[in-house]
């Protein structure tokens, strides 16, 4: 986790006192349920609470016992027992470091999740409201980086929306998949503790019980999960790189907000430079190289080895931490990205009508022209008015084969702009809903 790239929220989550004050919930519960069931007495689960519920852990004196017991958990259970005392010899009972540890995990991932979902409703709400308000800003369409047909900024605004709601959805269903709790013992068979207690202390944690768990939670759900956050990543650097197309000089149909006093080059003061899209797409890139690490960690030797656990560490903390920057700095760009609509337009006009030639085609084809031959005449001008030489609806009304199938007043009607945007409406009641395609 680097610093520069951590909001404060998202990086409490990996804190070690979180993470200790998660360990000592889980223990802190499971030491009620076990009273309930009189496993242990209920003073000692009330004393548990009584002299742990506000204690403030030693971080240092943890890690000084750790050194000695090379056990992360055991050094906690060692510290929480100078905190406790005498009845802290009832916690722990029937429980294996992992019941604590992935379910701990779990809680983690889980409130990640959530902060990763509100920064996206903040992605999606300033992609919907620029969408909303270029709807009809007229720009052109690129394959290949080449001019196609027109379209409007606003389609290519929607079209972003709505991969981030797919987004949202496969993050809310990878994080109800990861909210599972394992408390089961060693190999997963409950020899030494109760069932009731696992579901005690799922339930206190917002948490569903694992249906069946070895030592461990099956790391399929923590691979479904890393994954949905590379798929993010991988829609952000889209967005991310058509603005940073969209800035190049030849191109500046819009660019990242550049604000007073801001600097672009230590050498070129007249520099502008994409440099938060181009951020987001290297952390896109290290957010999916976090991916394939959780794949590797589903298969496990037998009901566990740790072979996943150093990986854990860092991809935990560092995937989530990194997608949450990612994100809230792609929103803030979208909310003030500044457009140059008649730059599209300027932009459009360039290739002197040629985006227009697909609908030549459609209409010689109509007119009783073989599409091969269509295709011929309408390419032999549309190379002439690419090289130069004019532009398209010029050429094709001087060129006799074509006006023997189309009058140049029939030619005329082809080069409307509108026809290429009748269906806007259509496509922004897809994405938005009838109700929310307008401003």
């Amino acid at each position: 986790m680097i610093p520069r790239y951590a909001r404060p929220e998202m990086r409490t989550i990996w804190s070690p006192e979180t993470k200790f004050r998660i360990w000592f919930e889980i223990e802190a519960h499971a030491a009620d349920a076990l009273a309930e069931l009189g496993v242990i007495p209920k003073e000692a689960a009330a004393k548990v609470w009584e002299k742990g519920r506000n204690a403030a852990f030693d971080i240092d004196r943890i890690d000084a016992i750790e050194r000695e017991v090379k056990h992360d958990v055991i050094a906690f259970l060692t510290h929480l027992s100078e905190i406790v005392g005498p009845e802290a010899r009832f916690v722990h009972q029937g429980m294996t470091s992992s019941d604590v540890l992935d379910t701990t995990l779990s809680v983690q991932l889980q409130r990640a999740a959530d902060i990763l979902i509100a920064d996206l409703d903040l992605l999606l709400a300033a992609l919907k409201r620029r969408a909303l308000e270029h709807k009809h800003t007229v720009t052109i369409g690129r394959s290949h980086g080449i001019h196609a047909e027109p379209t409007t900024f606003g389609v290519k605004l929607a079209s972003f929306y709505a991969e981030f709601e797919r987004a949202k959805k496969r993050l809310l269903a990878a994080r109800e998949e990861i909210s599972v709790c394992a408390i089961s013992g060693a190999v997963g068979t409950f020899a030494n503790i109760d069932p009731r207690v696992e579901a005690h202390v799922a339930m206190k944690l917002g948490l569903k019980t694992e249906a069946i768990s070895t030592q461990v939670i099956p790391r399929d759900r923590h691979a479904a999960y890393f994954a949905t956050l590379g798929v993010i990543a991988s829609s952000l650097e889209r967005l991310a790189i058509e603005i940073r197309h969209l800035q190049r000089t030849e191109v500046l149909e819009a660019e990242e907000y550049f604000s007073e006093g801001q600097k672009g080059s230590s050498a070129m003061p007249h520099k502008r430079n994409p440099v938060l899209t181009e951020n987001v797409t290297g952390l896109a890139r290290m957010v999916r190289a976090y991916v394939m690490p959780a794949l590797e960690d589903v298969a496990l030797w037998h009901e566990r080895d740790i072979s996943h656990s150093s990986v854990e560490r860092y991809i935990g903390p560092d995937a989530t931490i990194t997608l949450d920057f990612a994100i809230c700095r792609m929103a803030s760009v979208v909310d003030k990205l500044i457009v140059y609509p008649e730059r599209m337009k300027e932009n459009l006009e360039r290739t002197r009508g040629l985006v227009h030639s697909q609908r030549v085609l459609l209409a010689l084809t109509q007119a009783g022209v073989g599409r091969e031959e269509a295709y011929r005449l309408v390419q032999r001008n549309a190379m002439r008015a690419w090289n130069g030489e004019g532009d398209l609806l010029s050429l094709l009304k001087a060129d006799k084969e074509v006006t023997r199938a189309l009058p140049p007043a029939d030619l005329e009607t082809l080069f409307d702009l509108g026809y290429h945007l009748k269906h806007v409406d259509t496509i922004f009641a897809r994405v938005f809903g009838e109700g929310g395609a307008e401003l």
